[in-house]
């Protein structure tokens, strides 16, 4: 009883308090030039309702209505706080804050239970599982020096497609699917990192005995995947109407100039390669350079049209490879 409660009692402490104290100490203990405008922001600023920021419906959603509820909250009940909060930041700083805390705790309790599904022999150790997952923290928690309002809730909704991915992958229920096209359905509100969930579903879903002996079902659970992905694209095109553009310029040849870019792009090189290099099985390896193959599309946009030095756009990709290496699939695909 007494090392059940211990057992607990460490689990929430390594996967809840300790990366709640990182990510804080990410928001208030330092800073870069990334944050001063929003430092300085007493509410929303008018961009995000403009260009690429447009379609990223639900973290502007929140952006607007928290910044507005927390400022409310501040000057009518906790006067008292508002000199404290002051120093560190503006109203809308620190509902940010609270959104992306809200659901980096989330994402890091996914990732734990992800992690405990199917691991690999080395990780039925639960303290090597616990090293891999604060790994898997430090790399969420570091991208933050480019804080944004949408991608703390897009890698929680990535996470979660990972999750009912395996769920699928390891028991064929149909509502596990339904789940991982309702959440890619959502997240494509959040931000287009939704696309990737495809790319894995693809990568643990494809196996080229079965194409050789012309079983095409995973053909079409992946057609219901990518089609609730088009339908959400679809009607975010129909209901914003504005010059809107999925992209806000092209940075291809900034990324290979400078030096910063430069420097970002080794980090997710490097990032992806050790995960890589965590895997222990030939299994694992094989899911991850088919999930890579399929996300070059992604690759491509972000050498296109995002920057290097924001790291935070390998995040997923570097996610996906510790959850590669940590799964058991070789007694489940060829």
């Amino acid at each position: 009883m007494l090392r059940k409660n211990d057992e607990k009692i460490n689990g929430f402490l390594f996967v809840i308090v300790l990366p709640l104290l990182l990510f804080s100490m990410s928001y208030y203990g330092f800073e870069t030039s990334y944050v001063l405008w929003i430092k300085s922001a007493d509410k929303a600023p008018d961009f995000i309702f403009e260009s690429v920021y447009a379609y990223r419906v639900i973290p502007n959603f929140l952006s607007v209505h928290v910044t507005e509820a927390f400022t409310f909250i501040v000057e009518n009940h906790l006067p008292f706080l508002k000199a404290f909060l002051s120093k560190s930041g503006s109203y809308f700083y620190h509902s940010t804050f609270l959104i992306n805390v809200f659901f980096f705790i989330w994402s890091c309790i996914i990732l734990y239970k992800i992690l405990k599904m199917k691991p690999v022999e080395l990780l039925l150790n639960a303290k090597v599982r616990r090293l891999v997952h604060l790994a898997a923290v430090f790399f969420m928690v570091i991208v933050q020096y480019v804080p944004t309002n949408c991608d703390s809730i897009a890698i929680f909704f990535y996470l979660w497609g990972i999750f009912f991915t395996l769920k699928y992958f390891h028991g064929r229920k149909k509502i596990n699917l339904i789940a991982l096209c309702a959440v890619v359905f959502v997240s494509t509100f959040v931000r287009e990192t939704s696309c990737l969930n495809i790319a894995f579903f693809a990568a643990v879903f494809l196996d080229w005995n079965q194409l050789k002996n012309k079983n095409y079902l995973f053909v079409k659970d992946t057609i219901w995947v990518i089609s609730s992905f088009c339908l959400a694209y679809i009607v975010l095109r129909m209901a914003i109407h504005q010059t809107a553009s999925f992209m806000e310029g092209i940075y291809i040849v900034k990324n290979f100039t400078s030096p910063y870019n430069l420097v970002g792009l080794l980090f997710g090189v490097l990032g992806i390669y050790f995960t890589y290099q965590l895997s222990s099985e030939e299994s694992s390896k094989h899911v991850l350079k088919k999930y890579l193959f399929f996300s070059l599309p992604y690759l491509f946009m972000i050498t296109l049209v995002g920057l290097f030095w924001e790291t935070r756009l390998f995040l997923p990709l570097i996610l996906t490879g510790v959850v590669a290496a940590s799964h058991q699939f070789k007694n489940f695909i060829s």
